[in-house]
């Protein structure tokens, strides 16, 4: 049996996934991610929508899912969920970033840990039926403050615009970061370089 037949362990099988999300499919796990994302905020400018156009109460402004799934917008496991699934995104694709876009991913990603952390904490108070702060109803820390969806829309407005950018500089690269060695092939051609080809056509 040759090294090549071996089977391989499952560290070196994660590590070459990495490798691959980070290399030749980093473009398309970016825009599945991108995707993904837009779809969450679409669910909550729908809420948003629903509360201050509509005038509707907080409870019925249940987004696009929950007007078919009213159950499932309830649900503190979807919510963490997706603060689970934007996580890992963030932090399996951040080794394909360099130079100043892996600075604002890595904004993004310790913003969304936060954020992650205060949906935990509601998981575990709709999940074991005891409330902090002395609160009735599961309550996040910045909740104790603040109404809920105003904090939520905040949270996902913090994590995606440095998100946001962190793409655009990696798509194209500013003048400084352009010799950074790089996995994948995200780059486009530099926006001087397109700015001076429309002009020379």
């Amino acid at each position: 049996m040759t090294a090549e037949s071996l089977p391989l362990r499952p560290s070196a099988t994660g590590r070459a996934l990495l490798n691959d999300l980070n290399g030749r499919y980093h473009r398309n796990a970016l825009r599945v991610f991108l995707v993904v994302v837009l779809g969450h905020w679409a669910e909550h400018i729908v809420q948003a929508y629903q509360i201050w156009v509509l005038h509707r109460p907080v409870p019925q402004a249940r987004g696009i899912l929950g007007q078919f799934f009213p159950w499932l917008i309830k649900s503190e496991w979807l919510h963490y969920g997706f603060a689970i699934v934007m996580l890992v995104f963030l932090f399996a694709l951040r080794p394909g970033f360099t130079g100043r876009a892996r600075t604002w991913w890595t904004i993004s990603l310790v913003l969304q840990f936060w954020h992650h952390i205060e949906h935990l904490l509601l998981l575990i108070q709709a999940q074991s039926g005891t409330f902090f702060f002395h609160r009735k109803v599961p309550t996040s820390i910045l909740q104790i403050w603040y109404p809920r969806v105003q904090i939520h829309l905040f949270y996902n407005t913090i994590v995606f615009v440095p998100m946001a950018i962190a793409m655009y500089l990696h798509a194209r690269p500013p003048k400084r970061d352009r010799d950074l060695p790089v996995q994948c092939t995200c780059a486009g051609e530099p926006l001087e370089l397109v700015g001076a080809g429309r002009a020379a056509g």
